[in-house]
C-alpha cells in the first residue's frame, strides 16, 4: 500500500456541505451612506475579553494552519491514515507553540533544567553500580575495613540521587502543569470566541463532546510526551552507558560445540540487545489494536458522561414526563458500550501484562546464569558479576521502556487525536471567518439614528439551504419592533445571525458603534453559584450593590425571593420556565443596554404578568430599542412597528413592514417591503 501523500485544500477544514458560490458583497462605496462596515461585531467584545485573559498564558496565537486532506486516489483505509498522521501532525503545530517566542517564559528553562538533572541521575546510577561491584569484591575477600567504609559512602549516593528524583519529578510535573494550563487557554479562548463554541454544533466534523476533550483528552495529551521525552532519553543515556559497561566487563564468551570453538566478543552486551528486541518485538504484535481501542474507549466515556449530564440537566422535564424507564434504557446501552470497550482493552492489558511481567522476571536471572561460567573458572569476581547483574537490568529496562510505556502511549495518541480534531474544527470555523471564498454575513456599523440594519441580509444554513432570504430593515433609535411569522420561517435564525452567532449568508448585519446590545433568548441560561451571580450574569456578581439587585428582582416579580439572594443553590432546577425569563428580565434592568433583542422572551409567562413584564421594561428603560420575537398578537400594543417574515420556497422573505404606532418623522434608511404582503395595518407601506 503506497503511502499516503496528504495535499492542501485551502480553507475547506469545516466548509459548509453544498455551499452555493459566495455572493459578492457590496464595495464600500455602493453601500448607504450611514453604514460603515467594521470589523468586530458588538459581541466580540466577551470573545476578546476572554482571550485578553488568555495571552498571559498562552501568548499570542498563531492563525490556523491549512487545511490538509488526503489524496482521493488513496484507499479509504490509506486516506484514514493520513488523516490520523495529520492529526498528530496538527497537535504538535500548537502544541510546540509553547516552546516558541510567544510561549511560557519558563518553558525553555524548565526543559533544559529536567534535562540536566536526567543526567546528573544517570551519572549517580553509574556511581552506584561502581559501588555494587566493590562491595561485593570487598565481602568476597572478607575485607571488613572496605566492606565499612563503602556502607558509609553508600548513603550519600542514594541521597543524592533521590534528591535528584524528587527535583526530576517537581520539574517534570511543573512543565506539565504550565504546558497543559498554556495549550488548554489557548485552546478555550479560540473555542469560546465569537461563539464557535455554539456554531460547533450546526457543522459536520470529529468534534464531538469538546468539554471532554478539553478536559481529560487535553491533559494526558500534556502530560504523556514529557514523560516520554524524559523516560526515552533516560533510556538511552542508561543504554549507552551502561551497554559500555556490560561489553567491558562480560568481555568475550568461548563456548564448545561439537569439537568446534567459538568466541562471541561482548556476549553480554549482544544477550540484552536480543533479549530486547523479542520482548519489544512481542509488546508490537500483541498490542497493535492498542490505540484503535484507546480512542474507542475514550470517545464512549465521553458519551456516557455527556448522556448522565443531560438527564441532570434536564431533570424536572423528565420527572414530569415520567421517562425514567426510557433514560434509563438510553442509559444502559451507552454504558453497555463502556463495558464493551472496557473488556476489549481489558484482553489487550492481559497480553501485554503477559510480556512485562515474564520480562521482569527473567531480566535479573539471565546476566548471573551467563556469568556463571567465567566466575566458575575464576575470570570474573563475586563483584564484577553483580556489577553486571546490575547493569543487564539497567539495559534491559531502558530497551524496554517502550514495552512498559506502550499502553499508555496508545492512550497518549487517542487523546492527541481527539484534541486534534477539535482543533481542526475550529480551525475550519477561524479560516472561514477570515475567508472571503464562503458565504459569509458581514458585521458593520451604522451611523446617525440608525440603531441595527440588515443590509441585503441572507441567511442560509450549512448545506446551502436558504433559511431567509434579502432582508432590508433599519430600526431607529427607540423603536420597537415586533418580527412576526409562522413557525419555521426563520425568525429564530434571523436573531441568532442579528447575534453573530449564525455566520453563514451573505449581506450585512450592523450595529450602532457606541450602544451595547443585549439579548434575551427563549431559554435563559442560569448559571451555578448565588442567586445573586445568576441575576447579574454575564457581568460578575459584585458589579451591583445588593440592594439593586433586590430592586430588580423586585420590579420583575420575584421579590420573594430576595431573602434568598445571598443562597447557593442549584438555581437551574429550582426556578420555574417562567421564573427564569423574569430573571433574565431583572437582568435587562441591570445592564440597561441600548438595544435588546427579545427571543420569545415571555413564551413561559402568561399574558398578564407578559403585559406587566412590558410596562416594566418601558417605564425603566423608555429610550431602549426593542426588537421582538413572539408569535403572540397581544404583544404589538408594546411595540412601534411590526415587521412580518413569510415561508416561500427559497428562503422566507419579508412581507410586511408597517407601522403600529403613528410616526412624525422619517426614516434614516428606506425599507424595501417586499410583494405578497396581505397584513392588515394602519399604514402599510407601499412595495418598490
Amino acid at each position: 500500500m503506497s503511502e499516503a501523500k496528504p495535499r492542501l485544500k485551502p480553507a475547506d477544514g469545516i466548509k459548509p456541505r453544498g455551499a452555493p458560490k459566495p455572493r459578492r458583497q457590496k464595495p464600500r462605496d455602493e453601500r448607504p451612506r450611514e453604514q460603515e462596515p467594521r470589523e468586530k461585531k458588538p459581541r466580540e467584545k466577551k470573545a476578546s475579553a476572554v482571550e485578553a485573559a488568555a495571552s498571559e498564558i498562552a501568548g499570542e496565537v498563531p492563525p490556523p494552519p491549512e487545511a490538509v486532506e488526503p489524496d482521493p486516489e488513496l484507499t479509504p483505509q490509506a486516506a484514514e491514515q493520513a488523516r490520523k498522521k495529520y492529526l498528530l501532525k496538527r497537535f504538535w503545530i500548537s502544541g510546540r507553540g509553547y516552546w516558541g517566542r510567544h510561549g511560557d517564559k519558563l518553558g525553555w528553562p524548565l526543559t533544559i533544567g529536567l534535562l540536566i538533572l536526567i543526567g546528573v541521575n544517570v551519572g549517580f546510577q553509574y556511581g552506584i553500580n561502581l559501588w555494587n561491584r566493590a562491595i561485593f569484591d570487598a565481602i568476597e575477600k572478607r575485607d571488613a575495613h572496605t566492606v565499612y567504609f563503602l556502607s558509609a559512602v553508600f548513603v550519600p549516593l542514594v541521597l543524592g540521587s533521590i534528591s535528584l528524583v524528587v527535583a526530576q519529578v517537581y520539574l517534570r510535573m511543573t512543565m506539565q502543569r504550565r504546558w497543559r494550563a498554556w495549550l488548554t487557554t489557548s485552546v478555550i479562548a479560540r473555542w469560546l470566541a465569537n461563539g464557535r463554541y455554539y456554531q460547533l454544533n450546526l457543522v459536520q466534523g470529529d468534534h464531538q463532546n469538546p468539554e471532554a476533550r478539553l478536559s481529560e483528552d487535553l491533559r494526558v495529551a500534556t502530560e504523556a510526551p514529557v514523560d516520554f521525552v524524559a523516560g526515552v532519553i533516560v533510556a538511552t543515556l542508561s543504554a549507552s552507558t551502561f551497554i559500555v559497561v556490560l561489553w567491558t566487563i562480560g568481555g568475550a564468551l568461548t563456548l564448545t560445540l561439537g569439537g568446534s570453538t567459538f568466541t562471541v566478543p561482548g556476549f553480554l552486551v549482544i544477550t540484552a540487545v536480543i533479549y530486547a528486541a523479542i520482548t519489544s518485538t512481542s509488546m508490537f504484535v500483541i498490542g497493535r489494536d492498542f490505540v484503535r481501542l484507546s480512542e474507542e474507549k475514550n470517545q464512549t466515556e465521553a458519551e456516557f458522561r455527556y448522556v448522565l449530564t443531560r438527564v441532570r440537566e434536564n431533570g424536572e422535564s423528565i420527572a414530569l414526563l415520567g421517562g425514567e424507564e426510557e433514560e434509563r434504557s438510553g442509559i444502559d446501552r451507552t454504558f453497555a458500550g463502556v463495558l464493551k470497550r472496557w473488556a476489549q482493552l481489558t484482553g489487550q492489558h492481559m497480553r501485554t501484562a503477559l510480556v512485562s511481567q515474564g520480562s521482569s522476571l527473567f531480566a535479573p536471572v539471565v546476566p548471573v546464569l551467563l556469568c556463571a561460567p567465567k566466575f566458575l573458572e575464576g575470570s570474573m569476581t563475586l563483584g564484577q558479576v553483580m556489577q553486571a547483574a546490575s547493569a543487564f537490568a539497567i539495559v534491559q529496562g531502558a530497551f524496554g521502556w517502550l514495552v512498559d510505556n506502550y499502553p499508555r502511549l496508545a492512550d497518549w495518541n487517542a487523546s492527541a487525536r481527539r484534541i486534534a480534531s477539535l482543533m481542526m474544527s475550529l480551525d475550519g470555523l477561524e479560516r472561514a471567518e477570515q475567508s472571503d471564498e464562503l458565504g459569509r454575513i458581514l458585521h458593520g456599523e451604522t451611523r446617525g439614528d440608525t440603531m441595527l440594519s440588515l443590509d441585503n441580509l441572507s441567511v442560509t444554513l450549512d448545506d446551502g439551504t436558504s433559511v431567509v432570504k434579502e432582508t432590508e430593515v433599519g430600526v431607529e433609535a427607540g423603536e420597537r419592533v415586533l418580527v412576526s411569522g409562522e413557525s419555521g420561517s426563520g425568525k429564530s435564525t434571523l436573531v441568532r445571525a442579528i447575534a453573530g452567532l449564525w455566520p453563514w449568508g451573505s449581506g450585512s448585519v450592523n450595529f450602532h458603534p457606541d450602544k451595547r446590545l443585549f439579548m434575551l433568548p427563549q431559554r435563559p441560561y442560569i448559571p451555578s453559584g448565588t442567586l445573586r451571580r445568576v441575576v447579574a450574569y454575564p457581568a460578575a456578581a459584585n458589579k451591583w450593590k445588593l440592594e439593586q439587585i433586590k430592586a430588580a428582582l423586585d420590579k420583575v416579580g420575584l421579590g420573594h425571593l430576595t431573602g434568598r439572594i445571598k443562597e447557593e443553590a442549584p438555581w437551574d432546577q429550582t426556578l420555574s420556565g417562567g421564573e427564569k425569563q423574569r430573571v433574565a428580565f431583572a437582568r435587562l434592568l441591570l445592564h440597561r443596554p441600548d438595544i435588546v433583542v427579545l427571543d420569545e422572551a415571555t413564551s413561559a409567562l402568561d399574558e398578564k404578568s407578559q403585559d406587566q413584564m412590558m410596562q416594566t421594561v418601558i417605564r425603566e428603560l423608555p429610550e431602549v430599542t426593542i426588537v421582538s420575537v413572539a408569535h403572540r398578537a397581544e404583544l404589538e400594543a408594546f411595540h412601534t412597528r411590526k415587521i412580518t417574515l413569510e415561508r416561500h420556497k427559497g428562503g422566507a422573505k419579508l412581507v410586511g413592514d408597517i407601522d403600529l404606532v403613528p410616526r412624525n418623522r422619517k426614516r434614516g434608511l428606506i425599507q424595501r417591503a417586499l410583494w405578497g404582503s396581505g397584513t392588515k395595518a394602519e399604514k402599510p407601506r407601499k412595495p418598490k
